[in-house]
């Protein structure tokens, strides 16, 4: 059954636990940093950087209200970046989450490119595609991911998509009924459904989600057209080796018929 990830942006208290768990257990090394203004650090995700957590302010009759938000690979049910992908490197695991195998991937981008959340980062270091791996390493062991084992405030929750459906649809209505009028969740519909779903307070824009993401048309129509060619061209390959193979075994076995019946040719 899909697992998910859920995070209650109306829990989160901006303290980047989530964003240092997922450095220290993934082995990333430090990012370099700048200096914008914002609590905001670093501005993007990147290949030393596959979550992040972003801060939005805003002013409200109260004073200042704080939208925390966290920026991360979504795992998508229709995942624009599996459906572009020319070689299948790209695939759902058993828990639902989006995972890449490098064995197969060749570098082409496309999927960064076509992610409608822009979370895929291009090493260009290795040529290699980097995001959030769901943590398949500590879940497939039955551990949390780091991010949820991390979070003190119990913003970030992780089970069964399911039940976390449930329990967010509650935790919506309470915040509904209490002041937060356009509270939502986020990632129930969007793209096929996400393994990665938000509690929002506000609009998608205050947490620097799209409003309403979409798989592009350029990765539909690959998907439609120029993706099944790719059976058409393997078969072609195929059928040019067992060409080839063939051909060489007609000349070695007429060059063997021939050294039979004219051995004095062969003869030193």
């Amino acid at each position: 059954m899909a697992q998910s990830i859920l995070i209650d942006t109306s829990k989160c208290m901006g303290c980047r636990a989530c964003q240092v768990a997922c450095k220290q257990w993934n082995q990333l090394p430090a990012d370099s940093t700048e200096f914008t203004g914002s609590y905001e650090n670093p501005p993007r995700v990147s290949p030393l950087t596959w979550m992040r957590v972003t801060f939005q302010e805003k002013e409200t009759d109260n004073g200042v209200k704080w939208y925390f938000g966290n920026q991360r690979c979504m795992h998508c049910t229709d995942a624009a970046c599996e459906i572009v992908c020319p070689v299948g490197a790209i695939y759902h695991t058993d828990t639902g989450a989006v995972d890449i195998d490098f064995n197969k991937c060749i570098g082409c981008n496309y999927c960064a490119a076509n992610c409608p959340f822009k979370v895929i980062s291009f090493d260009r270091k290795t040529d290699l595609p980097t995001k959030c791996t769901f943590c398949y390493d500590r879940v497939s062991n039955g551990y949390k991911p780091a991010c949820a084992a991390a979070c003190p405030t119990g913003a970030i929750d992780f089970g069964e998509r399911r039940d976390l459906i449930n329990r967010a649809s509650q935790r919506v209505m309470h915040l509904q009924n209490h002041g937060s009028q356009q509270a939502t969740l986020y990632g129930l519909d969007e793209v096929g459904g996400t393994g990665m779903m938000y509690i929002l307070e506000d609009t998608p824009s205050q947490y620097n989600l799209p409003l309403a993401p979409e798989v592009p048309l350029q990765a539909r129509l690959w998907s439609m057209l120029f993706k099944p060619l790719r059976i058409f061209v393997v078969l072609a390959m195929g059928l040019g080796l067992w060409t080839n193979y063939n051909k060489s075994r007609e000349l070695k076995d007429a060059a063997k018929k021939n050294k039979e019946t004219n051995p004095s040719d062969y003869k030193g």
